[in-house]
């Protein structure tokens, strides 16, 4: 049976240390401040953004909430965030994704100052990770390496597998897992025999958004899952994008959903947050 690996916790231990960062920052009269903006009224979107200004408040980052109508032109927006770049008291901006239609997520991302781009979606900061000299990394991928460190789980010379390649989770964390010295191979939807890809993982990374499309048949004895995925299933259930079950009979380690890669997600953009209030690329909050 695997044994857990428990990202809520994880996350409560990280935040706590980094309540003591934002504590010497305001001793030195530095508040963190994060501006988040959401526009329109999709419904997933709130609730993340609700859960991110809470954990803002837990631990002392100023949270700057911008909620605009989803009428919202594409310029007001860009307009907007040109007066967060020039604001002293915002260190980091958070643009909530999706946007509506008439918006070009493209370019409002580009338009947040890469030294403020606390998601690490600007290209400017994805750049630095390509080769390798990351500044602002993104929150997922960056959380799940986190994870990966603190588990004792050593990336060097393993086979790891990534299911998925979006520009959020699937891309950076590969990259990132070869910067760990491991040999990486990116899978999708045009992959032939997914699972004999799958079965050849050490560690496997599933970030696709597809309900218990990875079979736990498939996990190779001893292996390390990551599940990425969080997807509702009827009125309440939510689960990954791995058979949690099956798979468990076979891996060594496996993340939960919830309670997995979730809360190091939110954890990580705190974490930038307050990196950016330091005005250090590589930061210190939390040793990590």
């Amino acid at each position: 049976m695997a044994d857990i690996i428990d990202g809520k916790a994880l996350a409560a231990k990280i935040r706590a240390q980094l309540s003591g960062e934002v504590a010497a920052l305001k001793t030195a009269g530095i508040t963190p401040g994060l501006a988040v903006v959401l526009v329109g009224d999709d419904p997933a979107s709130k609730v993340y953004v609700s859960m991110k200004e809470k954990a803002c408040a837990d631990i002392g980052i100023f949270s700057d909430e911008h909620k605009l109508p989803a009428e919202t032109s594409e310029a007001e927006l860009l307009a907007l965030i040109d007066r967060l770049n020039r604001d002293p008291r915002i260190h980091g901006i958070l643009v909530q994704l999706p946007l509506p239609k008439q918006i070009n997520a493209e370019k409002v991302l580009e338009h947040i100052s890469p030294l403020k781009d606390v998601d690490g979606f600007h290209p400017y900061n994805v750049g630095r990770l390509m080769v390798g000299k990351p500044t602002f990394q993104p929150c997922t991928p960056y959380g799940v390496m986190v994870m990966l460190r603190e588990y004792g789980i050593d990336l060097t010379g393993k086979e790891v597998v990534v299911v998925g390649r979006s520009n959020i989770v699937g891309k950076p964390v590969a990259m990132m897992c070869l910067q760990q010295n491991a040999t990486v191979t990116i899978c999708h939807s045009r992959t032939r025999d997914l699972a004999a890809k799958v079965g050849q993982a050490d560690v496997l990374i599933a970030a696709v958004g597809v309900p218990e499309m990875i079979k736990g048949e498939w996990i190779k004895e001893g292996a390390v899952v990551i599940d990425v995925g969080v997807n509702r299933v009827g009125e309440k259930k939510l689960v990954g994008d791995v058979e949690f079950a099956a798979a468990s009979e076979r891996a060594s380690a496996i993340t939960p959903v919830p309670g997995g890669v979730g809360p190091m997600t939110i954890t990580m953009l705190l974490y930038n947050t307050v990196a950016s209030a330091q005005g250090v690329a590589t930061p210190s909050p939390a040793g990590l």
